[in-house]
């Protein structure tokens, strides 16, 4: 199989990828935004939000599932064939069952968007190919990387070309869509080396299906308030308030993506040390994580809320002020969004204790429904925002006070206190920073710049104590202690 890459090569290669998948979007929204409307991008978005539950039922729970399979059985290539085509002759089943449901939805019920929706059949499409899960399971994180890279910047490339108006929206729907069914078939050379065919028979697919439903509930649960936030702002609201709630999550999952980051590299790692007995090394790995987390979330969270509101305007234009507003609502569920992914990710999934994290998503998603339907018709984008909060909030707190005996959850609390306290005093810098300065594009490179050294020196100490985990500032570190 291999040598199995280092959990620190792992967690750059993918938050690389994570970071690359949503940053080129980001880099081309003050065109896309400009050029198309608001109105545009509404579209886009609602029509995305809809076919992307078709995916998610598509792919089940595959994404956890089938990382978490394959990395118990990575060792052994004959088994490892046989898990890989009995799992993915299941997914492509349901793939193409969701397709033929979709093309039936949007030919008799959504007939106002029906050419941008009949586009985004793609990205469905795409699901028949996507084996990303096989090479999670294999720690193969820099394989994904490489690909993409390539692929999301042509994307974006060929959006500036071929973009020009807001009757190019088709165009852009196409090219975000048609670049995610080229990364997923972009794997498949790869794949032949890794595993031998093995046709695979009725009761090992089938064996497969009632994991795979149990990690899905939390999916679809999760997406009640990932995605459904979307759709429901779209059908009790104008069509805009989803273009500024889109633009918002967007500028909120570059932070987010780090967190998912480390979570996609830890849980296949935690998986196997678990199947070899290392409990000991598990708690290590949970313990740095989550003080790790708390290290970069709460600084960004904060952070976002200062710079947001002068930011957005200039970025995506006056068009999408609401989008600020948004933002610093929704920088507030990075906090607990991070706990709760250490204890999903490193926890609870690689100890198969799947109905805890079932729960507490379906909670979560009762929750933010009910919020959704009281806020939305009155607050819009910003009803659906604190909706998205009291939902993550419910998720970590059920997770939470489930494992506090099991894991050393007063010891995270501490992480939590420490951090929090040099945050404060960072955000009432950079606040103060508006006062000094009068051009706007100033004071907010200097905010981030002054922000970023007065939280690093404040917390000096953590950062030289774990440098040894950041693989180029290790060697840096390394180089000055020889020469001294």
């Amino acid at each position: 199989m291999g040598k199995v890459s280092s959990v620190k090569s792992n967690f750059i290669y993918n938050t690389v990828y994570q970071i690359l998948i949503i940053i080129l979007p980001l880099i081309t929204a003050p065109y896309v935004s400009r050029v198309i409307g608001a109105e545009g991008n509404g579209i886009y978005s609602y029509t995305y939000s809809i076919v992307q539950y078709f995916v998610l039922f598509a792919m089940l729970g595959l994404s956890n599932y089938g990382n978490r399979t394959i990395a118990k059985c990575r060792d052994d290539k004959e088994k490892l064939s046989k898990e890989f085509f009995s799992i993915y002759a299941m997914q492509l089943m349901t793939s193409s069952l969701m397709i033929v449901l979709y093309i039936g939805y949007i030919t008799i019920f959504d007939n106002k968007y029906y050419t941008y929706a009949l586009i985004q059949t793609i990205y469905l499409i795409s699901t028949c190919f996507d084996i990303t899960w096989f090479f999670y399971g294999l720690e193969k994180f820099k394989l994904t990387v490489t690909r993409n890279i390539i692929i999301r910047v042509v994307s974006a490339i060929c959006i500036f070309v071929f973009v020009k108006g807001k009757e190019d929206l088709a165009m852009y729907t196409f090219l975000m869509v048609g670049s995610t069914l080229i990364s997923q078939l972009s794997l498949w050379p790869f794949l032949k080396k890794e595993v031998k065919f093995i046709k695979p028979k009725f009761k090992d697919i089938s064996k497969h299906i009632k994991p795979n439903l149990i990690l899905f509930i939390p999916v679809i649960a999760v997406s009640v308030y990932k995605i459904m936030d979307k759709i429901m702002l779209g059908k009790i609201s104008e069509v805009q308030n989803v273009a500024y709630y889109e633009y918002a999550e967007r500028i909120i999952n570059i932070p987010t993506s780090i967190i998912t980051a480390l979570g996609t590299v830890m849980l296949p790692r935690i998986s196997n040390l678990l199947a070899k007995g290392e409990e000991k090394q598990v708690k290590f790995y949970i313990d740095k994580s989550m003080e790790y987390m708390m290290f970069l979330s709460i600084p960004i969270c904060f952070g976002l809320i200062v710079v947001a509101p002068e930011f957005i305007p200039i970025y995506l234009g006056n068009e999408f002020v609401t989008t600020g507003n948004v933002i610093q609502f929704l920088a507030i569920t990075l906090i607990f969004v991070s706990w709760a992914n250490v204890i999903r990710t490193q926890y609870l999934i690689p100890k198969e204790k799947d109905k805890i994290y079932i729960i507490s998503v379906i909670l979560g998603a009762v929750v933010n429904f009910i919020i959704n339907m009281i806020l939305i018709p009155k607050f819009q984008a910003i009803g659906a925002s604190i909706g998205t909060i009291f939902a993550e909030l419910t998720v970590m707190l059920v997770q939470t006070i489930v494992v506090r005996k099991e894991i050393e959850i007063k010891k995270y609390v501490r992480y939590v206190l420490k951090f929090l306290i040099t945050a404060m005093i960072m955000t009432v810098i950079i606040i103060g920073i508006k006062y000094v300065f009068d051009n706007k594009y100033l004071i907010i490179i200097v905010q981030i710049i002054i922000g970023a050294m007065v939280y690093s020196l404040l917390n000096y100490k953590f950062i030289s104590n774990n440098i040894q985990y950041i693989p180029i500032l290790n060697k840096m570190y390394a180089k000055r202690k020889a020469v001294s």
